[in-house]
């Protein structure tokens, strides 16, 4: 099979009916569930980033879940749904984002929630950056992998969906030191794609019927795309993904990543898609695109280096505390790797001298008063790049 192809598909809303019908089209192209064999142990590694309801857009929808569960098993597959949210990988915190997020609908379909809280060491020769990492366990007991993600704007990555999703393979509590270990986006990326190749699901699909745009990938605005996409390549998928959200793919740290390795072309013109994805394409999504994407790379020389220092000093992107809406709980203090955040009459204070711009701030603030804040000078640069392409 092309391995660059994607399949996309209108899927207009989440009716069990309407969702049992895009998922069997998205993935004809691609062979159906063919693949599929009585007996067999699948795992749906969900995006289950937090506990939310559905219609906040921060999850894959359940109603999708409930739909390729019985898909499954239909054709005699035993399947589990699981996922490591950015808090403690136990029972107490996974019940309650199960419960929040709908995942009864998953479980009345036929599915087993993961409640193997175990960690486990890994060795990846291969690998650019994560050579060695703790994953989850409960990964270990399947034949196969489907990761099923959700179409967000993300604040370190500017992307997250299928790629991205595999950092849920990381248990919770250690995302924050994978952040501190990996300060650099393309290095972070370099991470990401490692996982991927790693893992090697059999199949990626991408829950964009509701998107979301804005603050991601936990605090944004749900976002209507009306689509399901397929693909057998994470990247090939993020690809079509990006574009179809009005993003550059070579601007996604995971895909530049991804094409330097050969696992993805730099546009869409480099896939074949099975499907009109022009309908679906946004032209007023927001985004938050990587501050990478617009960095001065130059030469090595002295003036360079100083010129590259000042320049990516004034182009970065980074967290600002919306003060207004900061509740004082501590969630970021506790949650930032680099440990640069206190609490200060009941306010978030940034240490701006030690953060490493990971936003793992902005990713886990239950009240969405942390935001990527983008200097003048690269919005006014993203903006004339805009206009002349």
């Amino acid at each position: 099979m092309n391995p660059n192809l994607v399949s996309i598909v209108p899927c207009a809303d989440y009716a069990p009916e309407t969702c049992v019908s895009a998922l069997t089209a998205v993935l004809e192209p691609l062979g159906g569930l063919d693949w599929v064999k009585p007996g067999m142990k699948i795992v749906i590694k969900a995006n289950l980033v937090a506990g939310a309801k559905p219609d906040r857009a921060v999850t894959t929808h359940p109603a999708l879940l409930a739909a390729l569960t019985r898909l499954l098993k239909a054709r005699g597959a035993s399947v589990t749904i699981g996922d490591s949210p950015g808090n403690l990988f136990n029972a107490s915190v996974l019940n309650r984002v199960y419960a929040v997020s709908g995942l009864a609908q998953a479980e009345a379909a036929g599915a087993v929630l993961n409640r193997d809280f175990s960690e486990k060491d890994a060795y990846a020769p291969d690998a650019v950056q994560a050579k060695r990492f703790t994953y989850t366990g409960w990964l270990n007991s399947c034949d196969a992998i489907i990761n099923f993600c959700k179409l967000k704007s993300h604040g370190m990555m500017s992307l997250s969906a299928a790629a991205k999703n595999m950092f849920g393979t990381i248990p919770g509590t250690m995302k924050p030191e994978y952040h501190y270990r990996f300060p650099n986006p393309n290095d972070f990326a370099d991470m990401i794609v490692d996982l991927d190749e790693y893992w090697k699901p059999v199949l990626h699909l991408c829950d964009a019927v509701t998107a979301m745009e804005g603050n991601g990938p936990t605090q944004g605005t749900p976002k209507h795309v009306g689509c399901l996409m397929a693909s057998k390549n994470p990247h090939c998928l993020d690809v079509l993904a990006a574009t179809v959200i009005g993003l550059k793919p070579m601007e996604v740290p995971t895909i530049a990543a991804a094409n330097r390795r050969g696992l993805a072309p730099e546009t869409v013109d480099g896939l074949t898609v099975s499907g009109d994805w022009k309908p679906f394409l946004q032209t007023d999504f927001e985004l938050i695109r990587n501050r990478n994407s617009i960095l001065f790379v130059g030469g090595n020389n002295v003036f360079s280096r100083t010129v590259r220092g000042v320049m990516n000093a004034c182009l970065q992107s980074k967290p600002k505390v919306k003060t207004r809406a900061c509740i004082g709980c501590g969630k970021c203090r506790d949650i930032c790797p680099a440990h640069t955040i206190a609490i200060a009459n009941k306010k978030a204070v940034i240490d701006r001298k030690n953060c490493i711009k990971c936003f793992c701030c902005q990713k886990f603030c239950p009240v969405g008063a942390m935001r990527v804040h983008r200097s003048p000078v690269a919005k006014l640069l993203t903006h004339g790049r805009s206009k002349q392409s």
